[in-house]
């Protein structure tokens, strides 16, 4: 039964460990070459890192074989996941189109082979037996040059049928030098009318006061209620919501901690800011969204009526999700004519 949404999912960490080793085993076993087994590969794919730049690093080795050919593969696979194993009904699938494109072509001819992948992610997501619903958010990245993200919020507003944002990311340390040009960018999105989204607040070097009233969501902003409250009646506000990916800290060396996420929570439930709790690299963390709802109530950082409250906000905070209500609401209506006519059988 499909239950859930899951606004924070990166395609390059989407893609579980063992789906990936057994393509690496029938199409690119050099990949994997130094590797003894496949719980040696798992074990290195899945355990912690020290950084957040350490943890980036991983993506490279899913990007270089996430291809025009390949893309349909792993998308199948993974939307198979989530709706078996996940009971997601809606999936924001995040990437950045031009590191999927061929290393060996010049930058224009990689900027026009973008359309082309986001096309391909599209028709691959509609797959009758799975049927989530599903759009793309295309990543501007902090280590691409200006022209190129200029190019990505440009196929964003060419590509409405399959893409619902646009996003910053490439590590939230590296924005600084750049803040005007991605001031620019986020007001040219905005004024294209499209959703913005952008991983802000991460880490402690992530503070960037300037992006915030540009951003429809923030990616990860945990370091907001952590470090910097006063900004959360702002927030409010802007009715902005937070997506807090739980695991991502543990793995990246953010947080030491899970339950420090408590203050998280307390803090944004007290000031009116809205969290959707999200996996962001399902793959790389060897984990499902379900794990993050019960890992959180398990440690006593949440209780259930506030994962409600999370799961309500991640549908009403989705950028494409089609209906006024979420899936247990509209379920709920189909049955109760049913009931009613079971209690009249039972009654006559």
């Amino acid at each position: 039964m499909a239950l859930y949404a899951e606004l924070h999912r990166h395609l390059g960490g989407s893609v579980v460990p063992r789906v990936l080793w057994r393509y690496f085993e029938r199409h690119s076993s050099e990949l994997i070459s130094r590797f003894a087994d496949y719980p040696e590969f798992e074990e290195f794919y899945t355990r912690p890192r020290n950084t957040l730049d350490e943890y980036l690093e991983l993506h490279t080795l899913v990007e270089s074989v996430q291809t025009v050919e390949t893309l349909p593969y792993f998308i199948y696979r993974l939307l198979r996941g989530a709706y078996i194993f996940e009971n997601l009904a809606y999936l924001e699938l995040r990437y950045t189109p031009y590191l999927r494109t061929p290393e060996h072509l010049s930058q224009s001819q990689r900027i026009d082979k973008m359309a082309e992948i986001v096309d391909v992610v599209g028709r691959a997501s509609k797959i009758s037996e799975y049927p989530i619903v599903t759009s793309q958010i295309l990543c501007m990245h902090s280590r691409l040059p200006y022209e190129v993200n200029k190019a990505i919020v440009d196929l964003a507003a060419q590509s409405r049928q399959y893409v619902c944002a646009v996003d910053i990311a490439g590590g939230d340390s590296y924005y600084r030098d750049r803040l005007k040009e991605w001031i620019e960018l986020y007001e040219y999105a905005l004024s294209l009318g499209i959703n913005t989204t952008g991983h802000l607040y991460e880490t402690t070097a992530g503070f960037y006061p300037e992006l915030l009233p540009y951003l429809m969501r923030i990616g990860h902003g945990i370091q907001i209620p952590l470090l910097y409250p006063e900004l959360l009646p702002d927030l409010a506000k802007r009715n902005q919501c937070l997506e807090v990916c739980p695991t991502t800290y543990l793995k990246t060396g953010t947080l030491q901690d899970i339950r420090q996420l408590k203050l998280v929570f307390d803090r944004c439930f007290n000031a009116g800011v809205d969290i959707a709790i999200c996996t962001d690299n399902a793959g790389l963390h060897n984990v499902r969204l379900p794990f993050e709802y019960e890992n959180l109530l398990t440690y006593d950082i949440i209780n259930f009526e506030q994962l409600q409250a999370c799961q309500d906000a991640a549908f009403r905070h989705a950028f494409a999700w089609p209906y006024s209500q979420r899936p247990a609401s509209l379920l709920n209506g189909l049955l109760k004519p049913q009931s009613a006519q079971i209690l009249a059988m039972k009654t006559n």
